[in-house]
């Protein structure tokens, strides 16, 4: 029987796996801080041996100058090394933060699109921006003074043991108190950083939503309760900072505390062996050696007092990863982002067979069918028109075809169950346009791009066209490098609509569906609308739904939808044609 993961491990390992995202830079800022190491050894030994000659030895100035030479010159290496390793370490983690967050969202769109709608999309927003940069100081500063604190304690006693066996004894006994009680402190911190983590997630995801929310609000009289809860929020979230920062501090005091006691342990020996009054050793401490263990002893603790003072860093990239694991349901896998292939144009237009058996549809509150066991057939390369007055029921039907809404049943496209089909793929291969489409800010070419991002712009300008949306573009000073407020502010309803169908014409689908695609359009420009969108569907499959007589008599079959069923109706390319002329005029 296979044992259970503890959810804590497969965090830290996924977090840990992030590394390999860093880059090769990365390696510099893992060891740039151990060469310093050595580096620091002989500046100690220099340090200690100019010190003797000039103490001791009374030896000139002038024959000093070579010592202090090189002692300045260590220091200014060990200088550039260290800024070197920040630096490294910075683009370490800035470079792991790109493609984490690029893997957080390319999560998102892999998953269907009703996957955040029981989800706050403030709270995800605060996971990609904020939560992913916690991680930051986990790889930028707690994760090479791991490794030093890992190396260089050790190596430094190591290399004062064959000088002075009871200063590298000392070294040895009092280094791994730091650690030990670091790790006490730490369970304390830890805890209480995943529940600020928890409120900073609430309150963004909270103020994000009552943002968009406002107009609401206010309509509704709630913008003085909200702001209250927002002010609690807040409040809660101070509390919960100040908790994690007094944890901070008096972890760092502990740490402190320990360390001082044994620079003062090791220099109190070193006092009373100068003085006489001990001597473990068989013969005296000579100076040199005495002034090296001192200089030394300080340095034996820095790594593991550096390790300290980021550890509440390794505590925040811990909060953070549980978030986002809270969030997202499961811990991303972290892989090469597909955004990329998505935009590249596919290069087959083969259509889809759509078969739809026994689909049933309820209300979210399941108290009430929308679509009762509905039953469909569509050859490849057929189009058909779904005819009906609003609220029957068929942009349910266009959704569930989508797979952007719970159902019963199954719906197969070319033989394969809608379930079992890649998300991805299934997004490339099919194209849906809603009622009411999604407008960003930004200009119109920029939201037809959406489309296909690798557009260029003669692609753009021959969609906009075969949209209509050059009616309206001409018009304006900059065309079609006109900008849109968010939602499409600053457009009519028909020229979303059309924006949104320009989309469409920049992609090679082999479904497309339609929900209501002429809807706040004049008969002349449905009538040249669906003239180029006819021969875009061409050897591709199209479903639209629509209450438009003259749309459905461009179709090759019409099926009216009544009481949540499909009745096919004798309309089509060979029965409406009178109607589509009608509608032209």
């Amino acid at each position: 029987m296979p044992r259970s993961v503890d959810p804590k491990r497969a965090e830290t390992r996924w977090l840990l796996a992030l590394k390999r995202w860093a880059g090769r830079g990365y390696v510099v800022a893992l060891l740039a801080p151990l060469v310093s190491g050595g580096l620091l050894v002989t500046q100690a030994f220099a340090l200690a041996s100019v010190l003797d000659r000039a103490i001791v030895g009374g030896a000139a100035p002038p024959a000093l100058l070579p010592g202090i030479a090189l002692i300045a010159g260590l220091i200014l290496m060990r200088t550039i090394l260290g800024a070197f390793g920040d630096r490294s370490g910075i683009a370490a983690a800035e470079r792991i933060k790109l493609h984490l967050r690029t893997s957080l969202f390319d999560h998102i769109l892999a998953n269907p699109p009703n996957w955040s709608d029981g989800r706050s999309s403030g709270a995800l927003s605060s996971v990609i921006v904020e939560q992913v940069e916690a991680v930051d100081g986990f790889f930028s500063r707690y994760y090479p003074a791991m490794v030093q604190a890992s190396v260089l304690p050790i190596a430094f006693a190591a290399i004062v043991l064959p000088l002075d066996w009871l200063a590298a004894l000392l070294f040895l006994m009092t280094a791994p108190l730091i650690p030990i009680f670091m790790a006490l402190v730490g369970w304390g911190a830890q805890a209480a950083t995943e529940r600020q983590a928890t409120a900073l997630s609430r309150l963004s995801g909270r103020f994000a939503d009552r943002l968009r929310g406002l107009t609401t609000l206010k309509l509704f009289g709630r913008a003085a309760a909200e702001t209250e809860a927002v002010r609690i929020a807040s409040e809660n979230l101070r509390e919960r900072t100040l908790k994690v920062l007094r944890i901070a501090f008096l972890s760092s005091a502990v740490l402190e505390f320990f360390a001082a006691l044994g620079v003062a342990g090791v220099a109190l020996y070193v006092g009373l062996s100068f003085l006489g009054l001990i001597n473990v050793r068989g013969t005296p401490l000579p100076y040199q050696v005495g002034l090296f263990v001192l200089l030394m002893a300080p340095e034996v603790y820095q790594p593991l007092r550096l390790l300290a003072a980021h550890y509440h860093d390794r505590a925040a990239a811990k909060a953070a990863v549980t978030e986002i694991s809270s969030h997202f349901g499961e811990l991303p896998q972290m892989h090469q982002s597909p955004s990329d292939a998505q935009g590249e144009r596919a290069t087959r237009n083969d259509a889809t067979a759509l078969a739809i058996h026994g689909v049933t549809v309820q209300t979210p509150d399941r108290s009430r069918t929308v679509l009762d066991c509905l039953d469909l057939d569509v050859p490849a390369g057929q189009s058909v028109a779904i005819l009906g007055p609003s609220g029957i029921g068929k942009s349910t039907l266009l959704e569930a075809i989508g797979r952007l809404r719970p159902h019963e049943g199954v719906v197969w496209l070319n033989g394969a169950s809608l379930s079992t089909i890649d998300e991805a793929q299934l997004r490339t291969e099919l194209a849906f346009l809603p009622q009411r489409p999604r407008m960003f800010f930004g200009t119109i070419a920029e939201n037809i791009r959406l489309g296909r991002r690798t557009a260029s712009d003669a692609a753009v300008a021959h969609a906009a066209s075969l949209a209509g949306v050059d009616d309206f573009a001409a018009r304006l000073p900059l065309g079609l490098d006109t900008p849109l407020g968010d939602g499409g502010l600053g457009l009519s309803g028909g020229e979303i609509q059309r924006v949104a169908l320009a989309r469409i014409f920049l992609r090679d689908p082999r479904l497309i569906l339609l929900d209501e695609p002429t809807a706040h359009l004049d008969a002349a420009t449905e009538y040249r609308v669906l003239d180029h969108l006819m021969r875009f569907a061409a050897g591709r499959t199209m479903i639209v739904a629509t209450h438009s007589e003259a749309v459905a008599a461009r179709m090759d079959k019409v099926w009216r939808m009544a009481g949540g069923k499909l009745l096919p109706t004798p309309v089509g390319r060979h029965g409406l044609d009178q109607l589509a002329l009608r509608g032209a005029a």
